[in-house]
């Protein structure tokens, strides 16, 4: 699978490590009569990077940047790498690659070559094929071609070809315009008036030419200091209508969406749909302000506010995904094109026709060049449904045919479209494209199925092999966007720290994804819930949940690994660290009651505890509880949740208490590291509020959840629910993981209990506390530099905005770092994780560390980000947000 609805199953992928490898592949490939498919990042939504012969995955070798020519503004790329890593590579010299589809954190060049990439900047800086000078060709058997202008390198019979055909390619394919992608869109690149350019006629062949092993590419200068104009319009066609008068402008970007896609418009200028203008420098920003006829419009120079609009749209190929009811909308018309003249009547009739269909969608995309994207909640499940599917983009296709438009505007034709390309091109020129195929591929071998004799739209489709199940259908939301696959640094996402560590797509979330889909349809992964891939693969899922907040589909493997693994080991004997660190809460109150406590921390030292890894130093238990602490303050004013005695305060209130905080005396805060909660509570008190403690032992289930035994969770949960009763008011859950625990694993695990979703949304974070409890509490000052972890949890569950702002009044400056500590509670202690679990603390968090200056306070309020630090780090210890505050009272 890729990002699109098709699914072939291929005989088998090959990583070539050089061009020699291609050529030997597709000799072979050639002798055996097997057919080819070259794939870069599988982010084409059409279907024309799957393929039932040998896929040519050119990400894990062949993804080097060659040579930089600064002077001559080109670069030599292998067709694996990373559009963002080149762009990256040329920055410092004032350049950057002109094409930058949304996928830039993942789409490799050789997809881009394949696709003819477009994006945001093409209406500035082109297609990729504007933007390529010569490409190095490995065709189908093993011969090799370098392509340029002129026919030096061509294949033989090309030549000929483009001679017999010239009045084709003058009228057949008239009426151009910069998005007109489909087909071999790009033919007519080969006539004399044009130069015979064979390596821009090749851009936009997905695939079904031959395989792209080097690429010169062109390069254009960055503009220092580009400014955003965001015009709001009445509506989307208005939007619409006004984008093609910006052009005389020359902006850099003419991007359009809708209120209907852009749910929460804060910081957008008013209007229901808006154009996101950049230009160079702010001298043409306004004087694009003056001639824009807009309903309103903001002017941003800031980088930082430009990146965070434009991440709207970025990730709109993802939250196009949900409809605002939770359903799903799918690709397979996501890119169609017009004249821009013609954007604003083109859109009005698109919208009719989705209601004539009862379907719905939210277009969005490159108004200034017609380009829209859209995705459209068809139903590719049923027979009725895929019946209304073909129905549609049969008459979608005329429509954008009668608007003089292009079925593809920047994505390809793939599987999706190919079948309908004679609705927008004539006889004649269909005949010439199957004819420039087989002039290079005459054997047929390379992507068949794919823009020439094509494959049916509505066969192949990925859902007809999953069973009619709800945990099918989750599985099935992963569209294959790949945010997953990006291996960028910085800033606060945490998706997906074990494929950045390991490189591999089955550690990627949607290779996890993926492998369990082919699980669930039994045919290629045949052990079902048995199975050791799937099993394999999830093993190094650290549970971290990033990919719950950071994939734009919300697929949550931590959830399916949960339920993998519950039903994997059901009735069987489970894996010895399932016992010790999935009953770890059970394991922990049983040694306190016994006041075993001292006798196990001497025996950890000295014996290695059966079932975890050797690398690893067991944390050593807490001498007193924290709930044993707690019960000793006193008995004259506090107060316990469960019918235990009232205690006094540690300190004097600030004022009379106005509100009761029930602090959850989570695993972490109560065995392993009380000294958070007692910080806390004074904290807490300090600032004015009364606090109470469950009477009782209370569990979130987290370690039950993380190791698959749901049955156990759930027993747990019920015990806690009716330890804790009804709690009088906020929740303060001090650990970030037994939070999110709480908050979303809680209702989840007990969906019929009322008492679960009222816990869960009294759930508080330490900040959040104070900030709603006590806002106009003041806290002390400690003006010093912070580093440290942002628990994963917290960032893909619960937030940390109110932790921001709590640091910033107390007068701790600087960020913590994102991803992922590694350790991910059991995940650091499993054997054969120490590796992945010490790699992924490299990639942020260690760094960072070893950069603080001295002075700098270390933050981080997981137990399991403490620890890491504390056994991978030199001379840091790192404390929770409520100690530090504590300490400074």
């Amino acid at each position: 699978m890729d990002a699109s609805n098709y699914r072939r199953v291929p005989v088998g992928v090959v990583a070539p490590r050089d061009a020699d490898d291609v050529a030997a592949a597709l000799a072979l490939c050639a002798e055996a009569g097997v057919p080819v498919v070259p794939r870069g990042g599988g982010t084409s939504i059409a279907g024309q990077a799957t393929g039932t012969g040998v896929v040519l995955d050119l990400t894990r070798h062949m993804d080097a940047l060659l040579a930089v020519d600064p002077a001559a503004r080109t670069a030599v790329v292998q067709p694996g790498l990373v559009l963002d890593r080149l762009r990256d590579a040329v920055r410092p010299h004032g350049l950057t690659f002109g094409p930058d589809p949304s996928t830039h954190s993942r789409c490799t060049l050789g997809g881009m070559i394949g696709n003819n990439a477009c994006g945001a900047h093409s209406v500035a800086w082109g297609t990729t094929a504007d933007n390529v000078a010569e490409l190095a060709v490995t065709a189908y058997g093993g011969t090799a071609h370098r392509l340029a202008r002129g026919w030096a390198g061509a294949p033989a019979g090309l030549r000929e070809l483009v001679e017999g055909n010239l009045a084709v390619l003058r009228t057949g394919m008239s009426g151009g315009f910069s998005r007109r992608i489909s087909g071999y869109g790009g033919l007519d690149a080969l006539l004399p008036e044009r130069g015979a350019d064979p390596a821009r006629a090749f851009c936009g062949s997905e695939g079904t030419l031959g395989v792209v092993t080097e690429a010169v590419v062109r390069l254009v200068e960055l503009p220092a200091a580009p400014v955003l104009v965001v015009l709001g319009y009445a509506d989307e066609g208005a939007a619409a209508d006004a984008a093609a008068g910006l052009l005389p402008h020359r902006p850099l970007t003419v991007e359009g969406m809708a209120e209907d896609l852009v749910r929460s418009p804060a910081g957008l200028p008013r209007g229901g749909a808006w154009l996101f203008v950049e230009m160079p420098d702010e001298g043409a920003a306004r004087a694009l302000l003056r001639g824009a006829d807009a309903l309103d419009a903001a002017l941003v120079t800031d980088p930082a506010a430009q990146r965070a609009l434009w991440r709207l749209r970025e990730d709109a190929a993802g939250t196009a995904t949900r409809m605002p009811d939770g359903t799903m909308a799918w690709p397979g018309w996501e890119d169609c094109a017009v004249p821009p003249a013609r954007l604003g009547g083109y859109l009005r009739e698109f919208r009719a026709l989705l209601a004539a269909h009862g379907l719905r969608g939210t277009p969005y995309g490159h108004f200034g060049e017609g380009c829209v994207h859209v995705r459209i909640d068809f139903d590719l499940v049923t027979r009725e449904g895929v019946a209304r599917f073909r129905t549609f983009s049969e008459e979608l296709a005329d429509l954008v045919a009668a608007h003089g438009g292009s079925l593809s505007g920047e994505h390809g034709d793939g599987q999706a479209r190919a079948e309908l390309l004679g609705r927008m091109y004539g006889p004649e020129v269909i005949a010439l494209f199957a004819a420039y195929k087989d002039v290079w591929d005459p054997a047929g071998g390379m992507n068949p199925g794919i823009l020439v004799r094509p494959a049916r739209l509505d066969e192949n489709l990925r859902f007809a092999v999953l069973p009619r199940t709800p945990f099918a259908g989750e599985v099935a939301t992963c569209v294959g966007v790949a945010k997953c696959r990006s291996t960028e640094t910085g800033g606060a996402g945490v998706m997906c720290p074990s494929y950045r560590a390991t490189g591999e797509e089955r550690h990627s979330t949607r290779g996890r994804a993926r492998l369990l889909h082919e699980m669930l349809a039994g045919e290629t992964i045949t052990g079902g819930w048995r199975s050791p891939e799937v099993a394999e693969a999830l093993d190094l899922c650290l549970g971290c949940k990033g990919c719950r907040s950071d994939c734009p589909v919300g697929v949550d493997v931590a959830a399916y690994k949960a339920e993998f693994l519950h039903r994997h080991w059901a009735g069987r004997l489970r894996p010895v660290s399932h016992y010790v660190l999935g009953g770890l809460p059970g394991w922990l109150r049983l040694i306190t009651a016994l006041r075993a406590t001292r006798a196990v921390n001497a025996a950890a030292r000295r014996i290695p505890l059966p079932g975890l890894a050797r690398e690893r130093a067991l944390p050593p238990l807490a001498p007193v509880p924290f709930t044993r602490w707690w019960r000793g303050r006193g008995r004259a004013g506090g107060s316990a949740v469960g019918g235990a005695p009232a205690v006094a305060p540690a300190v004097t209130p600030a004022v009379t208490p106005a509100v009761t905080v029930t602090l959850w005396p989570d695993t972490f805060s109560e065995y392993l590291a009380p000294e958070a909660g007692r910080a806390a509570v004074r904290v807490l008190e300090a600032a004015g509020l009364a606090v109470a403690v469950p009477a009782r032992p209370v569990c979130c289930g987290l370690t039950y959840v993380s190791t698959g035994r749901l049955d156990r969770a759930r027993t747990v949960l019920r015990r806690t629910l009716d330890a804790v009763g009804e709690v009088p008011g906020p929740v303060l859950v001090l650990e970030p993981s037994c939070a999110a625990a709480l908050r979303t694993d809680l209702p989840a695990l007990l969906p019929d209990d009322p008492r679960a979703h009222r816990l869960a949304a009294a759930v508080r974070t330490f900040a959040e506390t104070l900030e709603e409890c006590a806002p106009h509490w003041t806290p002390p000052r400690l003006d010093r530099p912070v580093a440290g972890q942002t628990h994963c949890h917290q960032h893909a569950v619960l937030g940390d905005a109110a932790d921001r702002r709590l640091r910033e009044r107390a007068g701790l400056s600087g960020e913590l770092s994102g991803g992922c500590c590694g350790l991910a509670g059991n995940f650091g202690f499993e054997p054969g994780h120490h590796a992945v679990s010490v790699a992924c603390a490299e990639e942020q968090l260690l760094p960072s560390l070893r950069a603080a200056a001295p002075g700098t306070a270390v933050l981080a309020d997981g137990f399991s980000c403490r620890t890491q630090i504390a056994q991978l780090s030199e001379g840091h210890r790192a404390r929770h947000l409520a100690e530090l505050l504590a300490e400074a009272l």
